[in-house]
């Protein structure tokens, strides 16, 4: 199978049908030398995101920015407050509470876009399902793994 049309299906099977459609056509491909699979993905330079082992895709904030177009994919998303969002910013994990919008294809251990007025803040890995975070008032409900706080631009909030 062609390595392009392999990316295509991950996103589609990941982020919701039509996801693919938002993947730039020229893109570079890098694979492992040992396995052959694909290990990076990235667009003029951008990092687009890496497969991991399980078949999962670590997304970069410019490309969750990107597949925000598609209405299925923001299923994937929660949105927070203006309290945690410098926080959050700074590379900080979502708690709960903060928690104002939590879209329904969120699972434990998914890759889950933070946004802040409609932006990508942050990625990370959800440590809750959507509807505990719904539920709960306490703890951790994203473990943020790349936020703004690496970018050179100034964020304005």
């Amino acid at each position: 199978m062609e390595h392009f049309v392999k990316l295509q299906q991950s996103l589609d099977a990941l982020f919701g049908t039509g996801s693919s459609k938002y993947l730039p056509k020229d893109i570079d491909i890098i694979l492992s030398r040992k396995t052959g699979r694909i290990r990076t993905v990235s667009h003029k330079g951008k990092l687009l995101c890496t497969l991991r082992i399980n078949g999962s895709l670590a997304i970069s904030i410019d490309f969750a920015q990107t597949l925000l177009q598609n209405k299925i994919f923001r299923e994937n998303c929660i949105e927070i407050n203006s309290d945690a969002a410098p926080f959050v910013m700074e590379g900080k994990s979502v708690f709960c509470k903060h928690v104002l919008w939590c879209g329904k294809n969120i699972h434990v251990g998914s890759d889950t876009p933070i946004l802040f007025k409609n932006q990508v803040i942050a990625v990370g890995k959800a440590i809750l399902s959507s509807k505990m975070i719904s539920d709960f008032n306490r703890g951790v409900a994203i473990k943020v793994r790349d936020s703004l706080k690496s970018r050179k631009e100034e964020i304005v909030v």
